[in-house]
């Protein structure tokens, strides 16, 4: 059967270049672009648009019947950081949008469902060096507690109601193409634009602060890759651990001087420090490996060159 997909939250970092690259494989009238706000222009010509509030469910579902939707992937959520500062709003977008797309799943309006995780669902009592599929998690920031609760509903809904539900724990999300989302990670995007803009940064994390990322084109890659795979290949159903590459504030500066010589880094910690003092530093992800057959293209070099070539194009048209 032909596919309808459905991106809701189609407007973020992620959503929008997700929204990009299915249009691309499936056709620009198979993906339905959705948010409660419209994105950039390129999204916004590529194919349909509808404004959603993921909250509302009479509104998803209208727009399920009216495009005879058959996948949803649910992108709308308030991230870490922005989720300290509003944690009340932060429960309730996380939750209450997750609650609407599956009940639609269990009533059969919808075959398939892709829910991201995050790292933030690992907390401080979590073991940091490569950090297992299943281990301690006591996450300690609102938005890490929300995924948590998530992932159980998620395999709670697969159990008893037999949703087709999938899910990924995204690390730190970089990509040259949107703006960061309000995520503790975003100064790993912010240090690429202030390289070539002002040859400086001042980092909001400390130096020695080992994170796991990913490039976008990685991110991408995994989400579809996990929702083509068959349902017999996907045995965690809470949510999968992803990773591509670890390292620190410092360690991008580097690679960034390779390519910018006089480049300058310096370090003000600020309450996001704490929040990435609370996650891995590195994270197993041999489980989606085996399973579904995940791979990564990118590491650090690779993408930094990517990242600059890019940036350095798009502020060229500018």
């Amino acid at each position: 059967m032909k596919k309808s997909i459905l991106i809701i939250g189609a407007c973020g970092q992620i959503g929008t270049e997700l929204t990009l690259k299915l249009r691309e494989i499936n056709g620009k009238n198979s993906v339905i672009a959705a948010d409660i706000r419209e994105g950039n222009e390129e999204l916004m010509q590529s194919g349909p648009f509808e404004s959603i509030n993921a909250l509302d469910y009479h509104s998803i579902l209208s727009v399920i019947e009216k495009y005879a939707i058959t996948e949803v992937y649910l992108m709308a959520a308030m991230l870490s950081a922005t989720g300290e500062k509003f944690p009340d709003k932060a429960w309730e977008l996380n939750m209450n949008s997750l609650f609407n797309v599956l009940n639609l799943a269990k009533e059969g309006k919808i075959k398939k469902v892709f829910w991201p995780s995050s790292i933030a669902v690992f907390g401080p009592t979590t073991p940091k060096e490569n950090t297992p599929q299943e281990t301690i998690m006591e996450p300690s920031t609102v938005y890490g507690i929300s995924k948590q609760a998530g992932e159980r509903w998620c395999e709670y809904y697969f159990n008893k109601y037999g949703v087709d539900v999938r899910s990924l724990r995204y690390p730190g999300i970089i990509s040259w193409k949107t703006n960061p989302g309000g995520g503790t990670t975003d100064y790993a995007v912010e240090i690429y634009h202030n390289a070539l803009l002002l040859g400086k940064y001042d980092s909001f994390l400390n130096k020695g602060t080992k994170l796991p990322m990913m490039y976008m084109d990685d991110a991408i890659d995994a989400t579809i890759k996990i929702m083509d795979a068959k349902p017999e290949d996907i045995k965690i159903r809470s949510s999968y651990n992803l990773a591509a590459m670890s390292f620190t504030p410092e360690e991008i500066a580097e690679e960034i001087r390779t390519f910018i010589p006089e480049f300058e880094i310096s370090y003000h910690s600020d309450f996001r420090q704490n929040i990435a003092d609370s996650w891995p530093r590195s994270i197993d992800d041999s489980r989606a490996r085996e399973d579904w057959g995940w791979k990564h293209k990118f590491d650090l070099k690779k993408m930094s060159k990517n990242m600059l070539n890019s940036l350095h194009a798009k502020y060229e048209e500018l």
